[in-house]
């Protein structure tokens, strides 16, 4: 392809030609809880059986493979589970890229970086980390990014289509069956839309000459597109907090999921985990340590919730919400443990085998507090005063926290706005959630939503002539908050572009009365994206 097209809007258009995520996830079936995998077709089994190795032969022909990518000096904290993953994520991320003269790092500073299939990195210094993460909130760019900052547009072309052309090429030189010639060169001779933009991740980062990497699972552990890393290449593995998410790809019980998250478990390497007390839990902590067992880790870490308790924690982090405290735990452990297999020397209690939370160092702090992420527990104020609370959370337990990280920023007497939406699950377990979380931690007998707006993810109404939307769900929904708040006034939209003219009429009379408005939007990524879109100005 020429050059003069590897522009980044012609990179945005090859992507969304890619087979997206949810139609491999439809190949599985239902999200049905009750739906058990045994009684599946023996073709959806094959489907995960086949995914590891349909993914190295896709590294295969984009030039890489899990010891060449070893080999470049790589190292990768390595992220799973149902929640917290990308907190956790953004958190190891941050507490690394305080240590630029890390071994390592600094190695990459002084050798240029790049190798590993591609004539080296754009730049002289170096970046210190780099992180991939899913899913993004307003471009496809924040998922890989370069000490802790999306990358460039015109990185993100320059390595897109780097990999493309690569990929095309390899097909070519395959003979694979297309109809012509210039269909090797289309997007029928590349992956689906994670594992490419999984290859392209780590493209990024062997060009950029990255040492230290975060990389966060997309679905599961075991199958997922992220686990051929060797264990040469991963310092350690996570897997946070587990809930049921994913069912028909990953199983229909926690245990069955923890299985499967625990897949990423190295021979030799640390994992780490939150230790989960209590008989309903027992189940699968006897999991997780039962494969760390049989992949051989060096040793499971079970970060207690009564050591994270009685930690101070960091005031003014960026990330807010109580939860975000254990999320904070396992990042300081896995953090801590990258660096000191790297060969970095801590001084004090905290380089000691029996270090305590409140031992951190500085640096530890200074990272936890900067740390961020687009769409989760994210707050902020727009030009008119209205206050935004946004999340994408999309299970049980994320929509419980969000209740009441909610219910502990707004005050008596002020207008509470929810815009909530999840198309692929039923929104009465996740909605109910929302609310006694949210009125438990409000200590007010009155409704903590004064407006519940339910609408598609769809940005724009359909045009004249276009067929009408269903709306079976947002219905649904609004029927569960009449009967879970009564003195809550809800109504139904078709798109978010209609939705949110309510909700600035909201705000508007608000204003007009001299109160504060608050906006909490959550339930789902793409519901995030379109509602951001109208408030605030971001380049995406």
């Amino acid at each position: 392809m020429a050059s003069s097209q590897h522009t980044y809007d012609n990179a945005l258009s090859r992507l969304a030609q890619l087979q997206s995520n949810r139609t491999i996830v439809n190949l599985f079936g239902s999200d049905d809880s009750n739906n058990d995998s045994q009684n599946k077709p023996a073709a959806k089994q094959d489907l995960n059986s086949l995914a590891i190795p349909e993914m190295l032969s896709w590294l295969a022909r984009a030039g890489y493979t899990p010891s060449s990518l070893a080999a470049t000096g790589l190292k990768c904290v390595h992220v799973a589970g149902t929640k917290g993953k990308g907190s956790v994520s953004a958190l190891v991320s941050s507490i690394i890229s305080q240590y630029p003269s890390a071994p390592g790092a600094a190695a990459a500073a002084a050798d240029g970086g790049g190798g590993g299939g591609g004539g080296g990195g754009a730049h002289i210094n170096k970046p210190v980390v780099g992180t991939y993460t899913s899913p993004h909130v307003l471009s496809v760019r924040e998922r890989i990014q370069l000490d802790n900052v999306p990358i460039s547009r015109e990185k993100f072309a320059l390595y897109f289509f780097e990999v493309w052309d690569r990929l095309s090429a390899a097909a070519r030189e395959a003979r694979d069956p297309v109809q012509s010639e210039a269909e090797y060169d289309g997007p029928g001779t590349k992956p689906f839309y994670f594992r490419f933009l999984t290859i392209l991740a780590f493209h990024t980062f062997v060009r950029e000459g990255v040492k230290h990497a975060v990389i966060e699972c997309g679905i599961g552990g075991e199958y997922d597109s992220t686990n051929f890393l060797s264990p040469e290449c991963v310092t350690a593995s996570v897997v946070t907090q587990l809930g049921i998410d994913h069912v028909a790809m990953l199983g229909n019980t926690v245990e069955k999921i923890a299985w499967n998250k625990s897949g990423i478990f190295r021979q030799g390497v640390k994992g780490f985990t939150r230790r989960l007390d209590g008989e309903a839990q027992k189940g699968v902590m006897e999991v997780l340590r039962n494969r760390a067992q049989e992949k051989g880790v060096d040793r499971l870490v079970e970060v207690e919730d009564e050591e994270v308790e009685k930690w101070k924690g960091v005031e003014g982090a960026k990330l807010e919400g109580p939860f975000q405290k254990f999320n904070m735990a396992l990042a300081v452990a896995a953090a801590r443990e990258h660096l000191i297999r790297l060969g970095y020397k801590f001084e004090g209690a905290f380089g000691e085998e029996g270090w305590k939370l409140d031992d951190i160092p500085a640096e530890f702090e200074k990272g936890l507090k900067e740390a961020s992420l687009k769409g989760r527990c994210e707050s902020f104020r727009d030009s008119k005063g209205t206050e935004w609370f946004v999340d994408g959370a999309h299970t049980e337990d994320s929509l419980a926290g969000v209740g009441q990280w909610f219910a502990g920023k707004v005050k008596e007497g002020d207008v509470n706005v929810l815009v909530f939406n999840q198309q692929d699950r039923d929104p009465e377990v996740l909605l109910r959630a929302l609310f006694t979380a949210a009125h438990k931690h409000s200590g007010t007998t009155t409704p903590v939503f004064s407006y519940a707006v339910l609408t598609r993810n769809e940005e724009k109404a359909p045009a004249e002539g276009e067929p009408e939307r269903d709306l079976a769900v947002q219905l649904k929904g609004q029927k569960i908050v009449q009967e879970a708040s009564a003195g809550t006034e809800t109504s139904v939209y078709n798109a978010v572009e209609p939705a949110m003219e309510q909700v600035q009429k909201i705000a508007k009379q608000t204003r007009e009365d001299s109160k504060t408005c608050n906006v909490l939007v959550t339930g789902s990524f793409h519901l995030l994206g379109g509602v951001l879109k109208t408030v605030e100005y971001v380049e995406y």
